[in-house]
């Protein structure tokens, strides 16, 4: 890993004698690439960072470049109606709905509640066949997005996990760094798994020291993310860093995949799609484009 960038990675990691593995990963011009598309106001800006670097983490733990990671949170009433972040092989996207009216009625710096009421959080691995698609679906609770996510795999997945991320700003730039260990004690195919917290000792020591991890030595974008992991696991254990990804921003929106998505409707749903100059426009909510294609272009 010598020489690797301390921002826009993604490492993978494992505690051998613990039976843990882990992802550390740190965001900073690929973050603010995706974010600048939208101008959205701090409070959702901020949740939208959060949410980008927890999905490169969950992506990261997909062994496949063909497979995906999606991770939505959605509400019934709430300011934000919709939150959607997705991975693939190191390219990351995302984007916020929400309402901005009901937004400036909120404190400066708003809960998670506040933001999204009452509303569940889906997380969908994407894996080719014959492994094929695992969704898995919660409440929306917790203090954060994070510990949302660390309650599904508590819930869903039955996996013991810690999950820290920490959001920073300076000089109006943007960045973000997470950490998420899970043990995995009878390997990653195991079951009942819940009782490595009552019977494993050794699961409590790792959550503990991963637990003590802050939130300037996740964002500062000059720290080596293997320092964090020597400075947190390197006493007592051997952490085995097993390899790294880059991060870059990977809307996957373009016109040939637009075209054939419309292509698909029936001629008389794309005869209404057309405006008065004849063309259909399609807006990307992920990068903020609008594509125009022209309505005689489309085979009818």
């Amino acid at each position: 890993m010598a020489g690797m960038s301390p921002t826009d990675n993604i490492l993978s990691f494992a505690i051998p004698a613990k039976h843990c593995r882990g992802r550390v990963v740190r965001l900073g011009p690929v973050l603010d690439e995706i974010l600048s598309a939208h101008a959205y106001p701090p409070s959702i800006r901020d949740m939208l960072a959060e949410a980008v670097c927890l999905t490169a983490m969950l992506g990261a733990l997909l062994k496949d470049e063909e497979s995906q990671l999606t991770l939505q949170a959605q509400t019934e009433a709430g300011v934000i109606s919709l939150l959607a972040c997705d991975y693939k092989d190191g390219a990351l996207r995302g984007y916020v709905q929400f309402d901005r009216e009901r937004l400036a009625a909120q404190p400066v710096e708003p809960s998670l509640m506040a933001l999204f009421g009452k509303g569940y959080l889906a997380i969908t691995f994407d894996m080719p066949e014959p492994r094929g698609r695992n969704q898995g679906i919660v409440p929306l609770e917790g203090a954060s997005l994070a510990e949302a996510v660390q309650n599904y795999f508590f819930q869903s997945e039955q996996i013991p996990t810690l999950i820290r991320v920490a959001v920073d700003e300076r000089d109006g730039r943007i960045s973000a760094g997470g950490l998420l260990v899970q043990h995995l004690p009878e390997g990653e195919q195991g079951r009942e798994r819940l009782h490595v917290q009552l019977d494993h000792p050794e699961w409590e020591h790792v959550e503990i020291m991963g637990g003590s991890v802050t939130p300037p030595e996740l964002t500062d974008t000059a720290l080596p993310l293997e320092d964090i992991l020597w400075r947190l696991f390197s006493e007592s254990d051997e952490v085995r860093v097993l390899n790294g990804k880059a991060c870059v921003k990977g809307c996957r929106c373009n016109e040939d995949h637009i075209r054939d998505v419309i292509a698909r409707f029936p001629k008389e749903d794309k005869e209404d799609m057309v405006d008065d100059e004849g063309n259909i426009a399609i807006d990307c909510a992920f990068c903020s484009k609008t594509f125009r294609i022209t309505g005689a272009s489309l085979n009818n």
